[in-house]
């Protein structure tokens, strides 16, 4: 089975914890992740340790498996190499050799952009690397010395394998094709385009897990609905912080939706993956079964599988990548 992993809301919705529990419990071959590069944070909590992430797969964890970066996702070799170090992977750690690379001068345009001031990016080369990639004069990995016992084609390698999982990056707001325009990210970050990412053609897709968190949050400039002020949202436990900037991550209280609503139909998701429902929901830390959830927060499921039509099939309770309530009938 292939299956693709992406986020609903405005990214920060707890991928990195979805997809290491699926990789530690469903054992894949290859985790590829798919997405835009190092702007995009991610991190698993595990055996007592936690991984911040911007270019590996937290899936990571699954010690088995290949770690791979698709052809699609943009590369800043420092950070892949101080990854690969963090995580001890080496040997199983790689990337697609056509991979764009980003280079200081990108990051210090980015720095410099009134774009990028006024849209809030996090300012790690992204945006230009990608300009240039569409200009086509982007370095690639390929070319950079010190990668090239990582490179591989990553489309041949998930094709030729049975049990693959895809990691994207982002979260659907934030599509440059579908998200809150101008204030995106540089490409389109759906299910196809994650599937695309590492070379996987739509038939090959057998699931697509949706994550979004129990309530809403967003960092950078762009509209928000219902947001609540920083000190509320510290107040209720809410309030979050960048994995990449620490900034404060913009908080609502509610669910969005007509935006999740919108992004599950053009995802073609499969199941929801539902995170942080013991900081929404007091008593339920931990949680590995659902009828041990309280019963506020089993409505709370049943609602969003009414409003959504779909299956909240992976319920997070805990910051650790086992505090999960699984209720699949599928593996991957």
């Amino acid at each position: 089975m292939k299956a693709v992993l992406v986020g609903g809301q405005y990214g920060d919705e707890g991928k990195g914890k979805i997809i290491s529990h699926l990789a530690l419990n469903d054992k894949p071959e290859i985790i590829a992740r798919g997405g835009v590069g190092p702007n995009a944070g991610h991190e698993v909590h595990y055996n007592g340790k936690k991984y911040p992430m911007r270019m590996l797969s937290c899936g990571f964890v699954y010690d088995k498996a290949k770690v791979m970066i698709g052809a699609g996702v943009l590369v800043n070799p420092s950070v892949f190499l101080k990854e690969v170090e963090m995580t001890e992977t080496e040997k199983r750690s790689f990337i697609d050799f056509r991979c764009p690379i980003i280079e200081q001068e990108h990051i210090e345009r980015d720095s410099k952009s009134v774009n990028s001031q006024k849209i809030g990016t996090t300012k790690t080369g992204c945006g230009p690397t990608m300009e240039d990639r569409v200009g086509r004069r982007a370095k690639r990995a390929e070319d950079i010395p010190e990668l090239k016992k990582y490179l591989t084609d990553v489309a041949m390698e998930v094709n030729k394998s049975e049990h693959v999982l895809v990691e994207g990056s982002q979260g659907f707001m934030l599509s440059n094709y579908f998200g809150t325009y101008p204030y995106v990210t540089s490409k389109d970050v759906s299910a196809s385009s994650m599937a695309a990412d590492v070379g996987l053609g739509p038939t090959k897709i057998d699931r697509v897990i949706m994550v979004i968190k129990a309530y809403t949050t967003r960092v950078g400039n762009g509209p928000f609905p219902e947001e609540v002020k920083t000190e509320e949202a510290e107040e209720i436990g809410y309030q979050e912080y960048g994995t990449v900037t620490r900034r404060p991550r913009r908080t609502s209280k509610n669910l969005h939706w007509d935006n999740l609503r919108y992004a599950a139909m053009v995802n073609g998701a499969t199941d929801i993956a539902l995170t942080k429902l013991d900081v929404k929901f007091k008593g339920n830390d931990g949680v590995r079964e659902f009828d041990k959830l309280t019963n506020e927060a089993k409505a709370f499921v049943k609602e969003i599988e009414e409003r959504l039509g779909l299956s909240v099939t992976l319920i997070g309770t805990g910051p650790d990548a086992l505090d999960i309530v699984d209720r699949r009938d599928w593996r991957i």
